[in-house]
């Protein structure tokens, strides 16, 4: 009787194995497809991602995925975008502080590629979705309060852009060990006369990059600044 009791326990219907699925497996949804497209991205880089594999990663199939997406490239744009949307610190007035609200944003823009590196190589060559365009409607009218004129202002926001592009990508792959700045700069200082000046100012051994960023980016902000 045990064995037997056993055996219709270990029976299950077909609709109690369907509901086990779907408590295991959340429908799959655009918002899935894109968080899980992110995290395959992080772990292995845009050359990873496969439809296959983020299919794979979802426990779909892969052609279930085309109900949500037209192809892998909405993917990309999907997912960069999510990774760039602005959370702005709540504010129940227009700030005044222009400065700090673009160096905010800025940072913050900086921090989420830094989370995620891939998203520096896909943004010169994806199309701009609404997080993007909504940063770089908020950074526009910060300069134009701050009285950057309209005929200056597209010039103001592609030289942040591309220091926040330049910073990261750089900060992203120059990633060297101690051991490897203290031989690099060694190997400099033996050759202090052909480089005196980044010899003097031990640029090899300089890793603040968030102090460099910031600083670097006062210089710019205060050239944009009209006097």
């Amino acid at each position: 009787m045990a064995a037997k009791r056993s055996g219709a326990q270990g029976k299950r219907s077909p609709r109690t194995d369907a509901s086990l699925r779907s408590v295991q497996e959340p429908p799959l949804s655009l918002e899935r497809i894109v968080a899980t497209a992110v995290e395959l991205l992080d772990a292995e880089g845009v050359d990873g991602l496969k439809m296959r594999r983020l299919a794979d990663r979802l426990g779909s199939g892969a052609m279930s995925l085309y109900w949500h997406v037209d192809n892998k490239e909405e993917v990309f744009d999907l997912a960069l975008d999510s990774v760039l949307e602005y959370r702005a610190p709540p504010q129940t007035v227009e700030s005044q502080d222009w400065r700090g609200e673009v160096v905010h944003m800025l940072e913050d823009w900086r921090a989420s590629m830094l989370r995620h590196p891939w998203s520096a190589s896909l943004l010169p060559r994806r199309a701009l979705g609404p997080n993007i365009l909504s940063r770089l409607e908020r950074l526009s009218k910060a300069l134009s309060r701050a009285g950057v004129a309209d005929a200056d202002l597209n010039v103001a926001i592609w030289s942040l852009w591309n220091y926040v592009i330049g910073a990261t990508i750089t900060r992203a792959s120059f990633d060297l060990s101690d051991d490897d700045r203290a031989a690099a700069q060694q190997r400099l200082t033996r050759l202090s006369e052909r480089y005196p000046t980044i010899e003097r100012t031990r640029l090899l051994l300089d890793n603040d990059w968030d102090g460099a960023f910031r600083k670097g980016l006062d210089f710019l902000l205060d050239g944009l600044t009209p006097r």
